[in-house]
């Protein structure tokens, strides 16, 4: 009984920690595109890593989508992408492993504004 009752919480224990799979990519921010009916923003760059590392099944359109426009981190989000843009800096995005605001998309997690070498 002890021998399986520690086989199942080691088990659970995995499971609990095991890591989300999730899109990283980097490059140039090619296209910001948001629209206003939604308020949808989404996200390409040119990038040499197609399909991401990573990617999530669900993800199956070269494109990264801001999941809450609305939120505090989704416009921090937005303006660092434009920033990087403008300023012609390579990005790097990591997904959330999810395409919970666009069905085909992966949701951003984070972005880096690599420096300049």
């Amino acid at each position: 009984m002890k021998v399986c009752l520690a086989v199942m919480l080691t088990s659970l224990c995995a499971v609990a920690t095991a890591p989300a799979i999730a899109g990283t990519e980097t490059g140039f921010v090619k296209d910001i595109y948001v629209r206003d009916s939604d308020g949808v923003i989404v996200v390409d760059l040119f990038a040499s890593n197609w399909p991401p590392v990573n990617h999530p099944a669900c993800a199956f359109q070269p494109y990264w989508i801001i999941p809450d426009e609305t939120s505090d981190s989704g416009k921090r989000l937005f303006a660092t992408l434009l920033a990087a843009q403008v300023s012609g800096r390579k990005v790097t995005i990591r997904g959330k492993g999810t395409c919970s605001r666009w069905p085909d998309r992966e949701d951003i997690e984070d972005v880096l504004v690599n420096g300049v070498q």
